[in-house]
């Protein structure tokens, strides 16, 4: 390898949550010190990851759960970013105005400046994942943040599932795809059904990893919320998309993962995907279908 090492480490906060909103966010920046402490310079946590999931079930009462953002959370976010000297990326339930909210990823840079937010840009509508409901979709379109330590990209949950976002945020100069996610298994569900949900959900992460060769970040929870049962599994891909760790399915974890930022341009060079794009024969992606 030619190119200079530049190493940084992330730090992964994997939590169950319960009803005690304040709690949750104590117990997430608890995680967080200790993250820290071990060496972690960039800080995901999950998908909404001061609530239990609440989009489980259409409930005009939890639109009072929405702040703003910046607001209370990242306020209390930036105090630890400056204490720390950490990158933070934080899953909010955003309200925009009265009657428009957003399923929101807020970043911190390091000194604790808040650099700006993303909007969740694919809202799904399923059983148990009643996003539509509570969420408009993101209008900020995909964003990339210039942190101190590198420069990220954030999409949030099921945004996982679109090779499209994943590459326009590698376009834009993401050195690292982060994913905070809210994702399970219906209780009623067999092992071979979980089994295979679960596979590819980070097969298809991994490949955004190999087709951009950038570094991918999934913070999932865990625990079992109503007739869900978050499957944790929160995991690091390099860029060619070798899983580095992984988290257990049944239990919180709090990880650090040093990665290399340089593989970025090595595996670009040996795996010139992005030169051999023929961007000059892909307008019809921008249709819904070809009929």
């Amino acid at each position: 390898m030619n190119e200079k090492e530049r190493k940084i480490s992330v730090g992964l906060i994997q939590t169950a949550c319960g009803p005690d909103r304040k709690g949750n966010l104590g117990r997430a920046l608890e995680k967080a010190d200790f993250a820290a402490d071990q060496g972690a310079q960039i800080l995901c946590f999950q998908e909404l990851f001061t609530s239990l999931y609440f989009c489980d079930h259409e409930n005009y009462d939890r639109f009072q759960w929405a702040e703003p953002v910046p607001g209370p959370t990242t306020e209390r976010l930036q105090e630890l970013a400056r204490k720390r000297n950490v990158v933070i990326v934080a899953s909010l339930f955003e309200k925009r105005a009265e009657g428009l909210y957003h399923n929101t990823a807020a970043v911190i840079d390091a000194g604790g400046e808040y650099l700006g937010k993303y909007r969740k840009m694919h809202i799904p509508d399923d059983p148990g994942y009643y996003e539509k409901f509570y969420f408009a979709p993101g209008d900020l379109g995909f964003r990339v943040f210039s942190t101190r330590y590198a420069r990220i990209g954030t999409l949030i949950c099921w945004d996982q599932w679109y090779p499209e976002a994943a590459r326009i945020a590698a376009l834009m100069g993401a050195e690292i795809l982060f994913y905070p996610t809210a994702i399970g298994w219906a209780t009623a569900q067999d092992s071979e059904t979980n089994r295979e949900q679960f596979d590819a959900w980070q097969t298809i992460q991994r490949g955004h990893a190999v087709a951009n060769g950038v570094h991918v970040v999934a913070v999932n929870r865990t625990g079992r919320e109503g007739e869900m049962l978050f499957w944790g599994g929160s995991f690091v891909s390099n860029p060619f998309g070798s899983v580095l760790w992984q988290a257990p399915a049944d239990k919180e974890a709090v990880h650090v993962q040093e990665i290399d930022l340089s593989l970025t341009g090595f595996y670009r060079t040996h795996w010139p995907f992005l030169r051999d794009r023929r961007i000059d024969a892909y307008g019809d992606l921008s249709k819904r279908f070809l009929d």
